[in-house]
């Protein structure tokens, strides 16, 4: 079974966003600026940068865009090319093929067959650390 391990919230300012959900839920956030994304810490973190809550998942607030206008799930694969060609056949479509995310693994996103948009993420087993699967 495939689970939940991020979310993504667009933002028109980032800056804007990230005061908001500071001052309201207390997240902390590690700015990546080349990529106009900021990682959210949604909750305590265990030596493995992953969240030390059950149930817990990080997430990130990026630059809104053309191809992602609202909050997006990201679900867990072991395979995130497998992964699209079944959604392929199960009638969704590839909106952001594989791409590298250093030192952690890969992610894509897609359309479902209600023309969502959602994530998938494939852990590089190589690294020190990676978005949890738990």
């Amino acid at each position: 079974m495939s689970g939940v391990v991020h979310f993504e919230i667009p933002a028109d300012d980032e800056d804007r966003a990230r005061k908001f959900y500071n001052s309201i839920f207390g997240w902390k956030f590690q700015v990546i600026p080349e990529m106009e994304y900021s990682l959210a810490m949604t909750a305590p973190m265990n030596d493995q940068g992953e969240p030390a809550e059950p149930g817990s998942i990080n997430g990130g607030i990026f630059r809104r865009g053309d191809m992602l206008q609202a909050p997006v799930v990201t679900i867990s694969v072991e395979d995130i090319d497998a992964a699209l060609e079944q959604i392929a056949r199960q009638g969704g479509e590839t909106v952001r093929g594989r791409m590298a995310v250093p030192g952690s693994g890969w992610n894509a996103y897609f359309r479902d067959s209600e023309g969502n948009v959602v994530g998938l993420w494939q852990n590089d087993t190589a690294a020190p650390t990676g978005l949890s699967e738990e």
